[in-house]
């Protein structure tokens, strides 16, 4: 008799686990996934292509109802989970029923944060983070709306870049000096700005929300040096929170996430976590290849096998308003690295690549990244690059024979 097993969150991170669940214990385990969202699974990175209308909502689905029924998933979406009895075993349900589970996985992603400022809660305030908030976002931009978005790094540029595809006149509001700044050096981040100003988007860096103007609707932003910009909505894109609060409620151990070991086992027997809504070792991951990673070792360690999880080597490999964006390892210039950067100002491409110990450490690359795997998997591997050092700027085709 197929073992009761449980997820709650029917995202990447869900899809992803079950996948790699149907290639090494394929009916194991009865699977009921229950989701939130009122939909299937999807790829959660292409909503501002879905904003932009450049991709239809069912395009992005990651796996349509047939696999789930052939993968013997018993799916409940559209309702939410309220609460974990780890005593008895059993998921409650906003519909008043309840899943009874021998195993339990928490992939419940992130939400987006609102900035804790005065008039936040004014009506045309918005978040941007899953198919719902893209519906209300394509009312805004039919209806030619001005938006401001609030927040510069992923996020923010995502729904920017979405909206202003779609004919919405938009100004882009960050706190800091350069856009994504975790993921970019200055100069990258002064391509990217070029960039997306030419999409577009207005975009005003060093700019702190003060409180959002208006009379029940928002009528404006007025900044913290005094500025003002009208408009008719604000969207707030400044940073994820893991949704954690059902596994704390239940008595599971969260610090800022779900924490977990290396197993991805929580505090509590047969109950694990992974994707945005969980921390290891002290770091909580926004990204789909840490999950991923995680998915694979956590459907190791259910089928039998005892994979470990270490930890990812963070990169961001993605297409920003329109821009291809990669950036990964350690790409601040330190004592003893060696810096290499090319940059080419009229096809708005720049390259960075940071060498230690005659081994890559870090890479950023603006406009151009079709070497950015091979890049990736030069400091994953820590290959030494001496030999081919003098071109590897050029990519992958002009140095590995070298390196032969």
């Amino acid at each position: 008799m197929s073992e009761p097993l449980v997820i709650i969150g029917n995202g990447m991170a869900a899809a992803r686990l079950v996948e790699e669940l149907g290639k090494r214990a394929l009916g194991r385990y009865a699977i009921a996934v229950i989701g939130d969202e009122p939909r299937l699974a999807y790829n959660r990175v292409l909503l501002s292509s879905v904003l932009a209308g450049e991709m239809a909502s069912q395009d992005i689905e990651l796996k349509s109802g047939t696999w789930w029924r052939d993968h013997g998933v018993t799916l409940t979406y559209g309702c939410a989970a309220t609460s974990i009895d780890t005593a008895n075993r059993v998921v409650n349900l906003a519909s008043g029923g309840s899943v009874a589970f021998s195993k339990l996985v928490i992939a419940t992603g992130s939400s987006a944060l609102r900035l804790n400022v005065p008039g936040s809660d004014l009506d045309g305030v918005h978040t941007f983070r899953d198919s719902r908030d893209v519906d209300t976002l394509l009312g805004l931009a039919r209806d030619k709306k001005r938006v401001v978005v609030v927040g510069g790094g992923l996020l923010g540029l995502e729904v920017a870049y979405g909206l202003a595809k779609a004919r919405s006149k938009v100004t882009l509001l960050h706190l800091m000096d350069r856009l994504m700044e975790r993921q970019l050096d200055a100069t990258a981040a002064v391509v990217l700005k070029q960039r997306v100003e030419e999409k577009g988007v207005e975009v005003l860096l060093k700019a702190s929300t003060a409180k959002i103007i208006g009379r029940g609707h928002v009528e404006g932003v007025e900044l913290a040096d005094g500025r003002t910009t009208a408009t008719d909505a604000v969207i707030f894109a400044a940073g994820i929170r893991p949704n954690a609060a059902l596994a704390k409620e239940a008595g599971i151990a969260v610090n800022r996430g779900i924490v977990v070991d290396d197993r991805m086992q929580t505090n509590t027997e047969g109950v694990f976590a992974l994707g945005e809504c969980a921390e290891h070792r002290g770091t909580c991951y926004g990204l789909v290849e840490p999950a991923y990673e995680q998915a694979r070792v956590l459907a190791d360690h259910l089928a039998g096998g005892d994979s470990r999880y270490g930890g990812s080597v963070v990169s961001t490999n993605l297409k920003v308003s329109g821009v291809s964006v990669f950036s990964t390892g350690d790409f601040e210039e330190r004592e003893g690295s060696e810096t290499m950067t090319f940059r080419d100002v009229r096809r708005g491409t720049y390259k960075k690549l940071i060498i230690a110990g005659g081994k890559l450490t870090g890479a950023v690359l603006v406009g151009d990244t079709q070497d950015a795997l091979w890049y990736l998997d030069l400091i994953r591997t820590q290959q030494p690059v001496a030999t081919m050092r003098n071109d590897m700027m050029f990519g992958r085709t002009l140095a590995e024979p070298k390196a032969a």
